[in-house]
């Protein structure tokens, strides 16, 4: 879903740790209740912060945008419960209050664009006339709500990929798929067993009598509800409508990303949980009342319930105790889950465990051989076994599905590079540059290249490039250090190594190379034996005595500063066109959106 990263920039630590402002959202679950003047709005609130279907947006980081979500949805709320009550003093700051809050809501998450809905079933609940005024005042969240909404369902589309054969689902299997939907969410509240992080894709058939009935069965509750409505009140249609609007963007009628590999989530239910949960919790505290008798049993059950749902919801807090155990628990409850082996393959190969994560991509290739990002990790990995070829196969193969891709590009041009073929990685890396303009690794490896092919003044750009996005990085300065002396910049080149070891001291080409310059340039006012010699013998304690630059650079350096000579060795410059051979300078492989920005890393897809 599409949302602003406002929380990262403007809420404290404090307000933005996970945990506390789940258990501040299930304080506001009580308070909202008991407001409305809901029975048992206490237990609500306890069973809202202990149910095991919440432990994936709490414990699940990038999820946190739907707990601030929830937060700013039910302030908003409680202002507008405040706002209808006419004995409130100054009750149109309230509903700017409101209105500021929903605003807050829809930045975090826009599945919070369900909340006019929720403002109409509170002044229903509350028995009140929805009448013009009122239907004015819910216009500018409405407004707010479908702007965001609508943004959404772009964004997706065209930025997300919701298209082609696979999200080609007609209007009765998105009905299909959103009545089995609402009963999975239902039977996950009442029955929270076999709780996972991608649940198994649904294949949805209209010719069958059988998926329809899901269907069927939420048109015999809503039958029911209608018919009961006068024994029962209001509460059970607000409950239940309650439920069904806010799960409303998520059960298949609008095309998300996630739909790919799962129609469900937990998460989804977040907020929607309420409504059946203070139905429930309602029913029980009305029971409990009407037999004091029996109210010792009551709550001793009750105290029964919250326990087991402490044990279950720490029981599954457990699986995100770290990004390998989830994705191995995913796995383990979904074997088929295409993407959990995907992304399992990129944790692995993070930890240098290459066999092991080309068997996760070959897995995930068998069940999703279309699956471009797959293709792409597979590459890096035979990439980073020399197996070039086997790379450069995977890396075309994705290209041709995702032809606009620019980590592809770069991972395709950086198996050219080492097959030797300098052109076409460098026409790659172009590609790449075109399709994100301020993309680190596709400078950086161009900028090598071009430094390689003795193109000297645009490798100087790249590497200036590579520096605005990542200014903190080594081997880019290193490289800039070494282009700058081949075009003759002696003085610039020289800070550029200094640069170099200020960020990483025990950069030992740098220290190697910063040396022989100082030792052995022509020009006097470049040369300083005494600090040549300690620079010379720092490389040579942190190499371990081994030469990595091939230059005997101590030796010469002790000459230097006992005056006993000096070597013209940086004194020519070479011609624009020559090759020039850069120390220390890798390849930086296309990052994950993920997992960071470093040589090896792969991607992992999940999308929430």
């Amino acid at each position: 879903m599409v949302f602003v990263r406002l929380p990262f920039t403007i809420f404290s630590a404090g307000l933005y740790d996970v945990p506390d402002l789940h258990v501040a959202n299930a304080l506001l679950v009580w308070r909202l209740l008991a407001r409305l003047k809901v029975p048992g709005a206490w237990l609500a609130g306890a069973i809202f912060a202990l149910h095991p279907v919440q432990v994936e947006s709490v414990a699940w980081i990038t999820e946190r945008k739907n707990v601030l979500m929830g937060f700013f949805f039910l302030l908003t709320l409680l202002a507008w419960v405040e706002f209808l009550d006419e004995r409130t003093r100054q009750r149109w700051r309230l509903y700017l209050l409101a209105l500021v809050l929903y605003a807050l809501a829809l930045l975090s998450k826009t599945t919070a664009c369900t909340l006019p809905a929720a403002l109409l079933l509170i002044v229903w609940l509350q028995k009140s006339p929805i009448n013009k005024q009122r239907l004015v005042q819910v216009v500018p969240f409405l407004i707010l709500g479908i702007a965001m909404g609508l943004l959404t369902v772009w964004w997706e589309r065209y930025h997300q990929g919701t298209r082609g054969a696979l999200f080609a689902i007609g209007p009765l299997e998105r009905l299909l798929i959103a009545s089995r939907a609402t009963w999975f969410y239902l039977g996950k509240l009442f029955w929270p067993s076999n709780l996972t992080f991608i649940y198994p894709r649904w294949h949805i058939t209209p010719s069958s009598l059988f998926d329809y009935l899901p269907l069927l069965g939420i048109a015999g509750l809503c039958a029911a509800i209608y018919f009961t409505r006068r024994h029962f009140g209001r509460g059970l249609e607000v409950a239940m409508l309650f439920f069904g609007a806010t799960l409303g963007p998520v059960l298949g009628f609008i095309m998300l990303y996630t739909f790919r590999y799962t129609f469900v989530a937990d998460h989804y239910q977040y907020l929607a949980s309420i409504g059946p949960i203070a139905l429930v919790c309602a029913g029980v505290a009305t029971v409990a009342r009407s037999y004091n008798q029996s109210r010792h049993l009551i709550f001793g059950t009750l105290a029964c319930l919250i326990a087991a749902l402490t044990a279950l919801t720490w029981r599954q807090s457990a699986m995100y105790a770290d990004i390998e155990s989830l994705w191995r628990t995913t796995i383990a409850k979904n074997p088929d889950c295409w993407m959990a082996h995907n992304n399992l393959g990129t944790v692995l190969l993070q930890k240098g465990q290459v066999d092991d994560a080309m068997a996760h991509y070959q897995q995930t290739l068998q069940m999703a051989p279309d699956y471009a990002d797959a293709d792409y990790n597979l590459g890096n990995a035979l990439l980073q076994k020399g197996e070039i070829d086997a790379a450069l196969t995977h890396y075309q193969k994705a290209v041709s599905v995702i032809p606009k891709d620019p980590d592809i590009q770069v991972g395709l041009g950086n198996a050219l590079w080492q097959k030797g073929k300098a052109e076409e990685a460098i026409d790659h890396y172009r590609k790449a540059l075109e399709l994100r303009p301020y993309y680190f690794a596709a400078h950086y490896n161009l900028s090598t290249v071009l430094l390689q092919k003795g193109q000297i003044e645009e490798a100087i750009q790249h590497c200036r490039a590579a520096l605005t996005v990542r200014p903190d990085l080594a081997p880019v300065h290193t490289n800039l250090a070494v282009a700058l002396l081949a075009n003759g910049e002696i003085a610039d080149g020289i800070k550029q190594f200094e640069k170099t070891l200020q960020i990483s001291p025990r950069s030992v080409p740098a220290l190697n190379n910063l040396a022989w310059i100082l030792a052995t340039y022509s020009d006097p006012a470049f040369r300083d034996g005494t600090k040549a010699l300690e620079l010379a013998q720092e490389a040579n304690e942190f190499s371990g005595g081994s030469d990595l630059a091939n230059r005997p650079a101590e030796p010469a350096c002790q000459r230097v500063a006992t005056g006993d000579c000096w070597l013209p060795s940086w004194s020519a410059v070479p011609r624009k066109r020559q090759a020039v051979k850069v120390p220390d300078c890798q390849s930086v492989e296309g990052k994950s959106a993920k997992l960071g920005e470093t040589q090896w890393h792969g991607r992992c897809s999940y999308e929430p």
